[in-house]
């Protein structure tokens, strides 16, 4: 059966210039005015003659919802608490603060905790949680995620690669449909917490796991950001992300906010807030500022040798406002809400999915009402 899908590359001089996969081989198309897959115009309009997916649009076939998005309902419904740590930038700590989060989180030997890491291009959770070389198994209910301890495990597509050093190399596509295995196909069981640590961006990943987790409950998101400017820019562009898709965010993390002296504990800062840093945006977006989290070198070292800066460094003021972030009331209310809050579809807001191939991963902006 003929497949077909299609991404929007860009727009110039009102045309938008789509590229168009049909049983994954790229045509270069230009369509003027797409109505939207999910449009009462779509496939019937002028703009859509022309376009090999025209029929498939007219038939009213792109707007059946993805039936993986029930099955990951089904699947995670015994999972209690979701929480996504996202950034609009990169190299601001997401990855070291999934992992502290959940190790804080699993101290209470009580608390069954997941972290599962969909930065398919950039995986190091597998490094941060001292689990390189150990390998996914299957088993008759799924794959089996990876046990730091009895009551912590760990998903990542670097438990996949041959060497930490092989490079994914993969679209879009791909990278969702490896997104929808984790998410369906992984054996969490019953879990208390799963934490989803993301790549930076507001792109394919993030809006996979936006969708796949649309008929779940989520708690929210925590927005990782450093103090200077250039980090808070593109942090407004992720929250913007989480208020379109409707996603609640739970708060916001300052990394590296400033460095605390071991011996006279003066504090200096490394990166100054020239615009009022994490406080200063928290205070103009009305969002809780769950924490500054202040630079020490033994968080690398600990994260290189797959270790927990909690357990290695308990007395660290950084390891003290880990600890507070967990604890803090925006958290706890989080955590301990029976709000049932799911998100609006995607084509509700800004995009539609195109959902006329077997992967239903390519999506194209919304231009209906």
């Amino acid at each position: 059966m003929t497949q077909f899908s299609a991404s929007r590359i860009s727009v110039l001089n009102d045309k938008s210039y789509y590229l168009l996969f049909t049983d994954n081989i790229p045509h270069l198309t230009i369509l003027f005015d797409c109505p939207g897959t999910e449009s009462e115009q779509a496939g019937k309009t002028s703009s859509c003659q022309g376009c090999p997916n025209q029929k498939i649009c007219a038939s009213g076939a792109t707007k059946a919802p993805d039936p993986a998005i029930a099955e990951i309902g089904v699947k995670l419904s015994t999972v209690k608490h979701k929480i996504l740590v996202l950034s609009g930038k990169g190299g601001v700590g997401k990855s070291t603060f999934s992992a502290h989060l959940a190790h804080a989180l699993a101290s209470d030997s009580t608390k069954e905790v997941a972290l599962l890491d969909v930065d398919i291009c950039g995986p190091s959770i597998p490094r941060i949680m001292g689990l390189e070389g150990e390998q996914v198994h299957q088993s008759g209910s799924g794959w089996s995620p990876v046990y730091v301890d009895d009551n912590l495990a760990v998903m990542s597509i670097g438990f996949l690669l041959s060497s930490p050093d092989d490079a994914v190399i993969w679209r879009g596509p791909k990278k969702n449909g490896m997104i929808k295995q984790f998410l369906r196909d992984v054996d969490w069981g019953e879990l208390d917490y799963l934490i989803v640590d993301t790549p930076p961006g507001t792109s394919d990943e993030h809006l996979s796991i936006v969708q796949y987790l649309s008929s779940t409950h989520v708690d929210g998101a925590v927005i990782i950001t450093t103090p200077q400017e250039v980090s808070l820019q593109d942090v407004r562009k992720e929250i913007r992300f989480c208020q379109k898709v409707k996603l609640p965010i739970i708060g916001v993390v300052e990394n590296m906010s400033g460095f605390v002296c071991p011996t006279c504990k003066n504090t200096s800062q490394i990166f100054p807030p020239t615009t009022g840093g994490a406080a200063q945006m928290c205070a103009d977006l009305d969002l809780p500022l769950l924490g500054k989290v202040p630079l020490d070198p033994r968080i690398a070292r600990s994260c290189d040798e797959g270790k927990s800066f909690l357990s290695e460094v308990p007395d660290s003021p950084a390891a003290k406002v880990y600890l507070s972030i967990v604890q803090s009331e925006c958290l706890q209310e989080y955590k301990h809400s029976t709000n049932t809050h799911k998100y609006t579809s995607l084509s509700d807001v800004c995009f539609a999915t195109m959902r006329i191939t077997s992967c239903r991963f390519c999506y194209i902006p919304y231009k209906g009402s």
